[in-house]
């Protein structure tokens, strides 16, 4: 009877042991005086809503596949973004008609009182290109200018073939028209003969199907199907950008109306984020936005 009582007295020892340890549990708890409460796991809040973006043609490239990965990481945002020109982006951005502005060149004065704010995210090498029958492969700057505003209508004129000069401009909107007359022309003014055409793309395809023509165009839209000339003897290249011999290329800019927030920020962090700079953005033939500071 003794030895029966004594098991009995131990198992109840170990359920009361056990029953203690119970509660305790593995909970991480926090010790308020004399009670004790638990701390939930933080929430992390998904991002959700709709990113309009307009303007460059010559950064959308780049804003597409940033679109599209942001897109696959955040099921719930809605990235659109069209083209249009850097005019018509800042326009729409300073309206209220888009979230972001794409743009190659700064925001003008007209801007200064819309509050915007600018989001550099890339660089992008432009260059001259020419259709393939025009047998030369260097233009200077000063014979660049003097064919872009009409002074020079023939390619003997700078030692090519007895070839009429056609030229292809983009609209006055145009974030690269603005760009190749800072750099090419200064203050003189491009010539009013030639086509004209609303993106980078079909400025390419107008030259590639263009005998004796020229334009000019950011490297993602350079191609087997036109020429890139050297300007000044400097063939565009990430090294020649790096050590200033090569000129031509501009900034890209994403402006906002005020500072982003919500999903638009979110987007932009993320083209701006090392995973986005470090691969994709030389994949799609821009440079990061911090290489010249490097």
């Amino acid at each position: 009877m003794f030895k029966q009582s004594k098991v009995f007295a131990i198992s109840m020892s170990i359920v009361l042991s056990m029953g203690l340890l119970a509660g305790c549990g593995n909970k991480e708890e926090a010790k308020t005086g004399n009670s004790t409460t638990t701390t939930p796991p933080a929430k992390t809040e998904e991002i959700s809503g709709t990113v309009t973006a307009s303007g460059s043609s010559a950064l959308l490239p780049l804003v597409k596949q940033a679109a599209t990965e942001f897109q696959d990481k955040h099921a719930k945002v809605t990235v659109n973004v069209t083209a249009g020109g850097s005019g018509t982006g800042l326009k729409n951005v300073a309206d209220g008609t888009s979230n972001i502005g794409n743009s190659d060149v700064e925001a003008g004065d007209e801007y200064k009182d819309k509050g915007l704010v600018d989001h550099i995210v890339a660089i992008a090498p432009f260059a001259l290109i020419v259709n393939k029958d025009v047998n030369i492969e260097n233009l200077t700057k000063q014979q660049a200018a003097d064919i872009f505003t009409g002074k020079i209508t023939n390619w003997k004129e700078v030692g090519g073939a007895d070839k009429k000069i056609t030229l292809v401009h983009r609209p006055d909107s145009s974030g690269s028209r603005k760009l190749v007359k800072q750099v090419v022309l200064g203050s003189a003014d491009f010539s009013k003969d030639g086509i004209t055409q609303e993106s980078s793309g079909a400025m390419k395809t107008a030259v590639a199907q263009t005998s004796g023509s020229i334009g000019y165009v950011d490297a993602p839209y350079i191609d087997a199907e036109v020429k890139a000339l050297k300007f000044d003897g400097v063939a565009y290249a990430k090294e020649t950008i790096k050590d200033g011999s090569y000129k031509l290329f501009g900034m890209e800019h994403m402006y906002t109306k005020g500072e982003a927030t919500g999903a638009v920020k979110a987007f932009i962090d993320y083209i701006l984020s090392p995973e986005f700079q470090s691969t994709r953005v030389e994949e799609l033939k821009f440079l990061p936005a911090t290489f010249l500071k490097k």
